[in-house]
């Protein structure tokens, strides 16, 4: 009996031992990883729970995100002295997405960018979308992928933290054709300062899909001035004109010799106020830049730097172009902390297919089929000097 008792509790000692083991390596693993923390974000005026996942890595990066609108809340990076700062524009509340009207950080979509007259045919079938840019669509429409409740799901790998969200556009919605099956990892590696997004989506009916993300970046920090001594570089030899509603008139123009030139990095304030009729059209740089690209996979779009700060982004992608908007639409409205968020207090790199392609038989398509995966890949990658 007493010998039973011993190997009894012997057993029990061996078991809690290697359950220690196994809990001390999961807990060495996660923190080779990173973390991810998740939260109530609120709920919508439908009564829908929204939540807020934090995920931080071992080099100083955090980024948080929400499930409505796939959206990107705070991002923050270290600067030159290793003090890190949220650099993107947003709300401190789940209101402020519901009602705010700049995409702050969403996920864009079923088209981002805009399409003329809001139409566009398939096969010779028209398809009529709402206006709500004037007499063009933009954004996907009046309650775009921003304004959609994500499903959500904690993805862990030795990489580092992903979060996986995933959408049911419903045949129709926005007058859009085809039940479409929207998803998009974020990840951040452990290992480096970058934000790594991946879209991928399917359809079981001939559609268009230009899927990004409208994250609004000032590399001082979000609230802390504008951004026009910041110093870009657009890897592009040819952008696409816009007419005076900033639809392209379907040309691809050569940069050179014009304000829209930042091969060579230039200050974003250097040439904005110029009188060239593109900058009078879109108030400062709202435009598709067509990116020189060398193969299929991922290749450098765009870099900004902020001298005050240190602070370095570089923009890779498998995109065909990238949207540079100067946030020359941001009125002062307040965001985060009650700070004001006024004219070019932050640029956008949206990594896309072109504005308008459904209607420009000579810019890359944008139609997906049924059989067929769309994906497409962007890495905002952090440094400083």
């Amino acid at each position: 009996m007493i010998k039973a008792k011993q190997k009894a509790r012997t057993l029990l000692c061996v078991l809690i031992f290697i359950g220690g083991l196994s809990l001390a390596s999961s807990l060495s693993s996660q923190g080779m990883r990173g973390t991810i923390k998740k939260e109530s974000f609120g709920k919508t005026t439908g009564g829908e729970q929204i939540e807020l996942y934090s995920l931080t890595n071992k080099k100083g990066m955090e980024v948080s995100i929400t499930n409505f609108g796939a959206t990107v809340v705070t991002l923050k990076v270290p600067d030159r002295s290793g003090k890190a700062a949220d650099i993107v524009l947003g709300y401190d509340t789940l209101d402020g997405y519901e009602n705010g009207t700049s995409y702050f950080g969403a996920t864009v979509g079923r088209y981002g960018n805009r399409i003329a007259g809001g139409k566009f045919s398939i096969d010779g079938k028209t398809y009529t979308l709402p206006k709500n840019n004037g007499e063009n669509t933009l954004h996907g429409g009046i309650v775009g992928f921003n304004k959609r409740v994500w499903k959500a799901q904690e993805i862990a790998s030795k990489e580092g933290e992903s979060l996986e969200m995933t959408y049911l556009s419903a045949d129709g919605e926005e007058g859009f054709p085809g039940n479409l099956s929207a998803k998009v990892v974020f990840t951040l590696p452990a290992e480096r300062n970058e934000l790594r997004i991946d879209y991928t989506a399917t359809t079981d009916k001939d559609t268009v899909l230009n899927l990004t993300n409208h994250s609004y970046f000032n590399l001082s920090g979000e609230g802390n001035g504008d951004i026009l001594d910041h110093v870009m570089t657009l890897h592009s030899k040819q952008f696409t004109p816009v007419d005076k509603t900033l639809i392209p008139t379907g040309e691809l123009k050569n940069v050179g010799g014009t304000p829209m030139d930042f091969n060579s990095a230039t200050a974003i304030g250097k040439r904005i106020n110029e009188n060239d009729e593109q900058l009078v059209f879109g108030k400062g740089y709202d435009h598709n830049w067509v990116l020189t690209r060398a193969g299929g996979g991922l290749s450098m779009a765009a870099e900004a730097y902020d001298p005050k700060s240190g602070r370095k982004l570089e923009v890779l992608t498998t995109e065909p172009g990238v949207q540079f908007y100067s946030g020359n639409f941001l009125d002062g409205a307040k965001g985060k902390g009650n700070k004001p968020y006024p004219q070019r207090a932050a640029f956008c790199l949206e990594t896309q297919h072109f504005p308008d392609s459904p209607n420009h038989a000579n810019f890359p398509s944008t139609l997906l089929k049924p059989n067929a995966v769309f994906h497409s890949q962007t890495v905002f990658r952090f440094s400083a000097k």
